[in-house]
């Protein structure tokens, strides 16, 4: 998604050479490392069953994915799109997921698409709104409303689904906004207890906000104050039950901003397998 904001920041258009960068970045390690990283499929793909003959659905063999690819860049290019940003990305993700040009991380891709379009279009100034929980959370719906779109054009049922998440996961994130908030305010004022102790934990505790999981040294580096301090700034904030230490170790000891970090992870449990 960086890299895709950052490209775009540049004029480079929303394209499919955009999308192949993407999804080389995103495969580069861990799952689908060996799946062609970058470049999209030379072979056919399905989604569920063992095989394409007792498959759930097959995507356009390879003799028509390069005429499927070129409509779907059109569509993102289109000079006077015919609907709202909004409509747009509902539509091209559905066509995303249809033609499944990768060979793994579609769904991955597919659902970053969705974003980076909202901020193409000038919709969200940063990257803020991702539907991938309101897609797990509803998953048996998220693939039957796909499927029936694929079998029987049934692209209101899967517009109204779509909009529901956005609404949704646009208010989650106030809300979420508000909490962290809220647990900033309220740490601060416990931290402000320490008396003489106060002012670096405050700084500890304002670095801790952008780095929610730091080491000693990398705290004392940022903060340009020495390993004491910081040292016996993080025992205050553990004191104060603010912060924890992960390791249980003595040397390289890492400490965790943890109410923070949950309200963060929540819901943050990957994808099956399935869903890519």
């Amino acid at each position: 998604m960086e890299h895709g904001l950052k490209r775009l920041r540049e004029g480079f258009p929303l394209s499919l050479r955009l999308i192949r960068e993407m999804h080389a970045i995103l495969l580069q390690s861990g799952r689908g490392a060996s799946k062609q990283p970058g470049e999209f499929r030379r072979s056919q793909n399905w989604i569920g069953g063992t095989r394409p003959g007792n498959a759930l659905f097959v995507p356009p063999p390879m003799d028509r994915l390069n005429e499927c690819l070129d409509a779907f860049e059109k569509f993102l290019h289109a000079d006077d799109p015919q609907f709202p940003p909004l409509i747009n990305a509902g539509l091209a993700h559905v066509q995303f997921e249809t033609i499944h040009p990768f060979l793994d991380g579609n769904g991955r891709l597919g659902r970053l698409l969705i974003t980076l379009m909202l901020c193409s279009d000038g919709v969200l100034r940063e990257p803020i709104l991702y539907l991938s929980l309101y897609f797990k959370a509803g998953r048996a719906d998220y693939y039957r409303l796909l499927q029936e779109v694929r079998e029987n054009g049934a692209w209101e049922a899967w517009m109204e689904y779509f909009l529901t998440g956005v609404r949704d996961t646009a208010a989650q994130a106030v809300d979420t906004a508000h909490e962290i908030i809220t647990l900033f305010e309220h740490d601060r004022t416990v931290i402000q207890t320490l008396g003489r102790g106060s002012a670096s934990a405050f700084r500890v505790h304002e670095l801790m906000q952008k780095r929610p999981l730091i080491t000693i040294p990398v705290a004392s580096r940022e903060l340009k104050l020495s390993l004491p301090t910081v040292g016996k700034s993080l025992e205050h904030l553990i004191g104060l039950g603010i912060v924890r230490e992960v390791t249980g170790k003595q040397r390289r000891r890492v400490f965790a901003y943890s109410k923070y970090l949950a309200v963060l992870d929540r819901g943050t449990e990957p994808l099956p397998p399935s869903a890519s």
